[in-house]
């Protein structure tokens, strides 16, 4: 299990926090839950593969009934459609390169920078550089309106793939960020200058006119360098969707873990280009639906990204002024109620209401420093961190000796874990003040599916039908909060031998 061995606090004068983690949590022998976490990391890391596998066998599955069921027509003659899908790939490329540019602005990593430039190389390809060529005129079909996107989206595959090796690693300082999104169009112009100026040397990439008049049988045809360049651009999409899946089980990603599955799609549409270049005719093919599979996976991804972004800032936001709050509260109401306090300490011992104003301002300043606590408090705190930071608290302000035993491996909600808080505040409280302990267990404990929080005490105690049925607003408190966890709250206590105020749930 995950109990770990009692802790005690003791009153100022020998009390020792005990030693944190770096990341400020108490180092606990909890290496019962260490396994938990260690099988919740493995779920997780599996769970990011399983789209990435999916994507694979689906590019498997259509590329091998390409391949062993030549009886089945696999495309469809449409000019529309295809550049439909043609012009939509391209819009959720430049869509995802806006994206990515803004994270290579926040954090700076070169991955961002050459996965932005390789999305905006293939948005390029897909946005009438074939359409352009044949605007200017003067071109002998097959040539240059075919190569120049081919080099285009060559180059976009590779940058992707440098991307996907790249890692998380920074981008060097000297490089100006804003002025690097305009490498890709000096790309795109370069290759457009150097296949222009050679337009007419420029062999037959694939002939129009070798169309075929169905879509029912593989067609390998055009020119070797065309086939071979479709080939390396699927080779790269392949590399980059084993690499991006692995970082995904390493990193909280959301746009990493997407693009891995659409690596994998992009790579078996490129090899489907191969078997049957539809992306230079007006057929619809297989190729082109794995095509746009890849880029509505981008587009999800992106989504993703963008909720989490925003639900970021809006967290970073509600932080911010929980925490504006809290430091009003410390220098404001704090500050007074200590000063009231100490004030009161003028009133003559044997004035009765001297002694309720001191209480009462005890009392004040302790829900005060509860609230400011709360609000500084992040949501992800584990119970046991919390709990032994109230136990150094309350043994530090009371100067009681204060003894702590906890499962580790209790976890509870937020509100849950507020409401026991308070609970355990009143009650070591109460059992200072009106029991005049000088000492407190804390016991956290789970048997039989139900969790049991106990606190017990050594002071005088008190007669329980008399502290139950008054109406002290921290008895009704804890019995409320105890009844929302859905729990039960009881009290025994004896004149004489302390008390024990226990929550089940």
């Amino acid at each position: 299990m995950g109990t770990t061995g009692p802790r005690n606090f003791r009153s100022p004068e020998t009390f020792a926090a005990p030693p944190l983690s770096p990341a400020g949590h108490p180092q606990d022998d909890s290496r019962g839950t260490e396994p938990d976490r260690r099988v919740h990391t493995l779920g997780a890391r599996a769970g990011r593969s399983r789209l990435t596998i999916a994507a694979w066998l689906v590019g498997l599955t259509v590329t091998s009934a390409l391949l062993w069921s030549p009886a089945v027509v696999f495309g469809f003659r449409n000019p529309s459609a295809h550049l439909v899908l043609d012009s939509v790939d391209a819009c959720v490329a430049v869509l995802v390169a806006s994206l990515v540019f803004g994270r290579f602005l926040r954090h700076g990593r070169l991955q961002d920078l050459l996965l932005f430039q390789g999305l905006v190389l293939l948005a390029a390809a897909g946005l009438g550089l074939t359409y352009l060529t044949e605007v200017l005129g003067g071109i002998r079909a097959g040539t240059l309106d075919i190569w120049l996107p081919l080099a285009i989206r060559v180059a976009g595959a590779l940058l992707i793939l440098a991307a996907a090796l790249a890692h998380a690693r920074p981008a060097k300082r000297m490089l100006r960020r804003r002025l690097l999104a305009l490498a890709p169009v000096a790309l795109v112009a370069a290759v457009y200058l150097a296949l222009w100026t050679g337009r007419d040397r420029l062999p037959v990439a694939f002939d129009p006119g070798s169309a075929p008049v169905s879509a029912q049988n593989v067609l390998l045809t055009g020119h070797p360098v065309l086939l071979l360049a479709q080939g390396a651009a699927a080779v790269s999409f392949f590399i980059a969707s084993v690499a991006f899946a692995s970082q995904s089980a390493k990193r909280d990603d959301e746009l990493l873990r997407w693009l891995g599955p659409a690596c994998a799609l992009g790579a078996f549409a490129r090899l489907n280009y191969v078997l049957f270049p539809s992306l230079y005719t007006d057929w619809l093919y297989t190729g082109d639906l794995l095509r746009t599979g890849c880029y509505l996976l981008l587009l999800v991804g992106a989504a993703r990204e963008i909720r989490t972004y925003w639900r970021a800032q809006v967290t970073a936001a509600v932080l911010d002024d929980r925490r504006r709050l809290a430091r009003e509260l410390h220098d404001g109401v704090i500050q007074e109620l200590a000063y009231i306090r100490a004030e009161s300490h003028a009133i003559p011992v044997d004035v009765a209401s001297g002694i309720r104003i001191v209480n009462a301002c005890d009392r004040a300043l302790d829900e005060a420093r509860a609230a400011v606590q709360a609000l500084g408090r992040t949501s992800d705190e584990p119970l046991s961190f919390t709990v032994h930071r109230a136990a150094r608290e309350l043994s530090a302000r009371y100067g009681i000796d204060l003894r702590v035993d906890l499962d580790e491996a209790i976890t509870v909600d937020s509100e849950q874990q507020h409401a026991l808080m308070r609970i355990t505040r009143e009650a070591v409280s109460n059992a200072v003040h009106h029991g005049k302990a000088r000492g407190v267990h804390i016991r956290l404990s789970e048997a039989g599916g139900r969790r049991r929080l106990a606190i017990a005490d050594d002071g005088v105690g008190f007669d329980v039908p008399v502290g139950t049925d008054t109406t002290g607003y921290g008895m009704v408190s804890m019995q409320a909060r105890a009844r929302a966890l859905p729990g039960t709250f009881n009290v025994e206590a004896r004149p004489a031998g302390g008390s024990v105020v226990t929550v089940r749930w």
